[in-house]
């Protein structure tokens, strides 16, 4: 690794000067912090963790990690960190950007300062390709400044490189003890947390010194468990794109003829569909999980769709709003099939065009695959991402609901059960919500978790995931500690492989928030309830105001 792989006198890539009013107004907020961090504070150790799932081929992979306790800050006590210590800390930011990225690298970069003497913290640029090749920044409090309580991931950016291979973990290796790194925190989602953990197991194999802590980030909201309640970047996401959705049901209304079909962010879990349902009161909502549940088919949610369309037409409503998780189509149980089946295939196989691929394919997969209109096909055959999966952001459910909805409206106005004339518009709301300007919430949540995060490093923990909890309660109150990454796992069929990942947290269709939402659906889908929040929570004196699911969970857990 060469000496120019670092510029000591990097400059940051924004200039405050251009930044707007509320911008500019963030800068310079002092964010509050839990009381455990405001003081002297030791880390307690809990009873040995176990697995999400298959906990014997988790001890396989992890058999320097599994089994080791999670992680509390307790206030005082005997075993306090001592504030001599000088450590070299890494950050990297993986997977998808999402709003308070900036704030957790901020709280690590603020912690060191802090509460350890002359520690050096260098950014990874790109992502873990970054590591890989060597590529880093060492942060200073002039570089850090301009991104405080700033949405994006562009201080250091982002990457979905993983790093998986032989070769990778020793590059890895070889920049660890180039800089002498006593830590290094993963920001990123489930396969970004698996990634931290892997390189945890390897390095301690290794009996290489680098700690390996983890941060919990993804709009999706999938990523939780009772100690990691919610992910970070969830709250900001969801008011931006309840915002829009509201700013879509007023033009509904406005027009009176429009049927707006909404696809929102959400690869594996309907978590964002359900919260924006809960802030806007849409006429349709679909949540993948219950479809899942239901085992329905393209065709019954076609008819669900439609007949709410004929009733409202009864009623003189010809306009209206449908909610759709990005990832339904990978719910519907015959389109999982042959997903599934397509996965294996492209694993192994090469798609001819004369079709002789389809061969392999099971009967009722084979009709289900002609029956989807041309487009919708290629969407299934496009390159799997990084991680195995089909990229089902690249498919256009809304339109594929959209034509299958028209298709059935003209059989029931040719036999004289819809008398209207049904205009319909697509919308996908995802990377808009990405890289907004974090929530209060978020911003809290965020610069708290990297102000944990340092506390584990700094105690010489590794393995775990920065974990905040109490978040119903004032942001003092919350408490603070890490829990073990190989307690969230479990294995996965990838590339036609078992391999560990953490475990996705669905919607739960017994969960409260889920219940709020089903109490209300039939009264939305005839009654024009439609709720515009407006524009997102700005930093200064308000509360810290969360998601309605969060607290939903919240109040059911107490």
């Amino acid at each position: 690794m060469s000496s120019s792989s670092v510029n000591l006198k990097a400059m940051p890539g924004r200039l405050t000067s251009s930044y707007s009013e509320v911008q500019a107004s963030r800068l310079d907020v002092s964010l509050p912090l839990p009381s455990v961090l405001k003081s002297s504070f030791s880390v307690v150790d809990g009873p040995k963790s176990s697995a999400a799932g298959n906990p014997e081929e988790i001890a396989k992979l992890f058999p320097n990690l599994f089994g080791q306790p999670s992680a509390v800050l307790n206030p005082g006590g005997s075993s306090v960190l001592s504030k001599d210590t000088s450590l070299k800390i890494g950050v990297v930011l993986s997977g998808g950007q999402a709003p308070g990225g900036h704030n957790v690298i901020s709280g690590i970069f603020d912690y060191l300062q802090h509460r350890t003497s002359g520690s050096t913290v260098y950014g990874f640029k790109g992502g873990p390709a970054g590591i890989m090749k060597g590529k880093y920044v060492e942060l200073s409090a002039e570089f850090v400044y301009p991104y405080r309580n700033q949405g994006g991931f562009d201080m250091i950016a982002s990457g979905r490189d993983k790093i998986e291979t032989p070769e990778q973990f020793k590059q890895a290796e070889e920049t660890a003890k180039t800089l002498d790194l006593d830590g290094l925190v993963v920001i990123g989602g489930d396969d970004s947390n698996t990634n931290a953990c892997l390189l945890a197991e390897y390095f301690r194999g290794k009996n290489i010194k680098t700690q390996v802590i983890g941060c919990p980030k993804t709009i999706d909201g999938d990523l939780k468990s009772k100690e990691v309640p919610v992910s970070f970047g969830f709250d900001t996401a969801c008011k931006l794109y309840s915002e829009m959705i509201g700013n879509v049901m007023t033009d509904a209304r406005s027009t009176g003829k429009y049927y707006h079909f909404v696809r929102l962010m959400g690869r594996a879990a309907s978590h964002i569909t359900l919260e924006c349902a809960l802030q806007t009161h849409p006429n349709i909502t679909i949540i993948g999980e219950e479809v899942a549940a239901k085992k329905q088919t393209l065709k019954s949610v076609t008819d669900y769709i439609t007949d709410i369309i004929c009733k409202r037409s009864e009623l003189g409503f010809n306009y209206g709003v449908i909610l759709i998780p990005e990832g339904l189509i990978d719910f519907i149980p015959e389109v999982q099939q042959l997903i599934a089946e397509l996965n294996e295939i492209l694993a192994h196989d090469v798609v001819d065009e004369a079709g002789v691929w389809k061969k392999k394919l099971q009967s009722q997969s084979h009709e289900l695959f002609e029956f989807l209109p041309p487009t919708i096909q290629e969407q299934l055959l496009l390159e799997r991402d990084p991680h195995g999966n089909v990229q089902v952001a690249k498919i256009e459910t809304e339109k594929m609901l959209l034509q299958m909805v028209e298709t059935e409206l003209d059989k029931q106005k040719q036999e004289g059960k819809y008398k209207r004339d049904f205009l319909g518009k697509t919308h996908f709301f995802g990377y808009e919500g990405r890289c907004g300007l974090p929530t209060n919430f978020d911003a809290n949540y965020c610069y708290a978790l990297g102000f944990g995060a340092g506390a584990l490093l700094h105690s010489g923990k590794t393995g775990l995931i920065s974990s905040v909890a109490n978040l119903a309660a004032p942001v003092e109150q919350w408490t603070v500690g890490g829990t073990a990454l190989t307690a969230l796992m479990d294995v996965e069929r990838r590339h036609g492989k078992f391999k560990p990942v953490i475990k996705k947290a669905m919607v739960e269709l017994e969960g409260a928030p889920f219940k709020k939402f089903a109490s209300f659906r039939d009264e939305w889908a005839l009654k024009n309830r439609y709720v515009n929040p407006g524009p997102i929570q700005f930093l200064g004196p308000a509360a810290n105001a969360i998601n309605n699911t969060l607290l939903l969970e919240l109040g059911a857990q107490a």
